[in-house]
């Protein structure tokens, strides 16, 4: 997978101002780099251990060994400067292990600095200025790298984060049948358009489960009603009507009947009650039962 667009190779390289040139002169630097590798990873295998992360990350047997022989193929790929498919395909890979081993971005950008670091050192050999234009190649492709594997990760993290939400969503939003044909669903927290759409989902799709008559929201815990709140419990009273289902809302506190008289708000098309109790005594009355005191 992969969150950057790029219509081709060409249109990938040109984002970043990479020549054939520039890959040439970074070749250049592998000829210099490669034959003193594994001699650079251990000064990067003493560093490394001054991250924070290290023994999370580094906790299981036999993972340093493996993350060794992965880094030392990447950059073999790296200095070949051969960008292709398979070059992509390989960074958008990186860029999805590091997110779900738990590898920081801070991090990441820590090692490929102390990397970079180490490979300017040992541009020594020829004059000042193809020293410079080696260096200038070398920190193009880098990016180019850095780009593809912070977008993925941070694609996965995004996405990871979207699940758990709606996760969270569907946890505090859990439509109960109290009764045959009546349902409760009580709100804690604030109403937002994105929770607004999935309780509507959440209550429609209950109520053509269970062919229930009346539903009721109990607002009594909700943050914030402002008109945007308002306007979100009109519209969620007006689909459960189109389902044949009557709606009613409970837990108006005096703030909040004044904060809704004062924004204005029309509310005629929503049954209001102070209480839960209140709520369930017209729930019960419209499906025909009645309470009776012993």
């Amino acid at each position: 997978m992969g969150s950057v667009s790029f219509t081709d190779i060409d249109s990938l390289l040109g984002s970043f101002s990479i020549t054939e040139p520039d890959l040439q002169r970074v070749r250049e630097v592998g000829a210099l780099v490669l034959p003193a590798l594994d001699e650079m990873m251990e000064h990067f295998y003493q560093w490394l251990p001054s991250r924070p992360e290290f023994g999370s990350l580094f906790a299981r047997p036999g993972i340093m060994e493996s993350a060794r022989q992965s880094q030392s193929d990447y950059w073999r790929s790296f200095f070949a400067a051969e960008v292709s498919d398979d070059y992509v395909a390989e960074r958008f890979k990186l860029g999805e292990t590091h997110a779900r081993i738990g590898m920081s971005l801070s991090s990441y950008f820590a090692a490929m600095n102390f990397c970079y670091v180490q490979f300017a050192a040992q541009i020594k050999s020829g004059s000042r200025e193809s020293a410079s234009q080696q260096l200038l190649s070398l920190s193009k492709l880098l990016q180019l790298d850095t780009t593809l594997v912070v977008e993925t990760y941070s694609s996965l993290v995004n996405e990871r984060v979207s699940e758990q939400s709606r996760a969270m969503m569907e946890m505090s939003t859990p439509v109960t049948m109290i009764w045959e044909e009546i349902l409760l669903l009580p709100i804690v927290g604030i109403i937002d358009s994105l929770r607004a759409q999935s309780i509507m989902e959440g209550i429609l799709s209950k109520i053509a489960a269970t062919r229930s008559r009346v539903f009721i929201m109990d607002i009594s815990g909700v943050a914030v009603v402002d008109s945007a709140v308002a306007n979100h419990l009109i519209k969620i009273t007006k689909a459960t009507r189109l389902m044949g289902c009557e709606s009613l809302v409970s837990g108006l506190s005096p703030a909040i009947a004044q904060t809704i008289v004062h924004l204005g708000i029309d509310t005629e098309e929503i049954s209001t009650f102070a209480t839960l109790r209140d709520a369930l005594e017209e729930a019960f009355r419209l499906v025909g039962l009645g309470i009776r005191q012993l």
